[in-house]
């Protein structure tokens, strides 16, 4: 990958007025991370005043050095790789997708789900045996879903959906699914059932590579805060590659 694609985070370095170290830049992912995020940050120090049920999509929280960008959960590692975001908390099955150039930093071990494909419950045999044809597999995971399929050896048409998977399948739009599943209620709620697993994700906190370079002491002494008070092993750290999503 192009140097020039991770250089975000140095361009726009000394914009900070003097008196005191530049914020780090937060992304925090909207939806169903948000909570746990929050309460890890509070755990640790980090200010949260005024974010949990705010459409404010910047925090600036200057005196403590912090800056919380609030983005799609799938865009995290994007402000990420750019630089726009020191750090980010994403799941990993966002990670896994879109395969940016990221350090992945701490594995928080909450928001566990597993990825995986679901069929109709009447249809639990669809993918066994020889002979499958060609089918339809609606997912917010297209490369994933691809992937999994090609290996398979099975012909799939992917259509990228993002939101309401689950309604593929009723409405005759997809033969399958490929969804995040936490207790399978949503898919037995509308008869669905898991039959394969693609991975198991949990939530990460991840770090742009020129900032981890920049604010190493200030990142690693946050990353070892977050890593005690999430309760994870030393060896829950990737270090500064991203070996992991390969």
């Amino acid at each position: 990958m192009s140097s020039d694609k991770i250089k975000g985070k140095s361009t726009r370095r000394g914009e900070q007025e003097k008196g005191g170290p530049e914020p780090l830049t937060l992304a925090l992912p909207k939806g169903r991370l948000m909570e746990e995020v929050l309460t890890l940050l509070q755990a640790v120090g980090c200010p949260v005043e005024g974010l949990l049920g705010s459409r404010k999509l910047v925090h600036d929280f200057p005196e403590a050095g912090w800056r919380y960008l609030v983005v799609r959960t799938s865009d995290v590692p994007t402000y990420v790789e750019y630089g726009v975001a020191d750090l980010g908390v994403v799941g990993k099955d966002d990670l896994l997708e879109e395969r940016r150039e990221v350090a992945e930093l701490v594995d928080l071990g909450f928001g566990r789900c597993r990825l995986a494909v679901a069929v109709p419950a009447g249809s639990r045999d669809l993918l066994n045996g020889t002979g499958i044809g060609r089918i339809r597999v609606a997912t917010k995971y297209p490369r994933l879903a691809e992937e999994h399929f090609h290996d398979r050896g099975i012909q799939a048409e992917i259509i990228h959906l993002r939101g309401s998977v689950e309604l593929a399948p009723l409405l005759g739009l997809s033969d399958v699914i490929v969804d995040l599943v936490s207790t399978g209620r949503t898919l037995a709620e509308n008869n669905l059932v898991a039959v394969e697993d693609l991975a198991v994700a949990t939530a990460r906190l991840i770090c742009n590579r020129v900032s981890f370079r920049l604010y190493h002491s200030r990142i690693s002494a946050f990353s070892q805060a977050v890593r005690e008070a999430a309760g994870v092993a030393a060896g829950g750290v990737a270090g500064e590659g991203n070996a992991e999503l390969q």
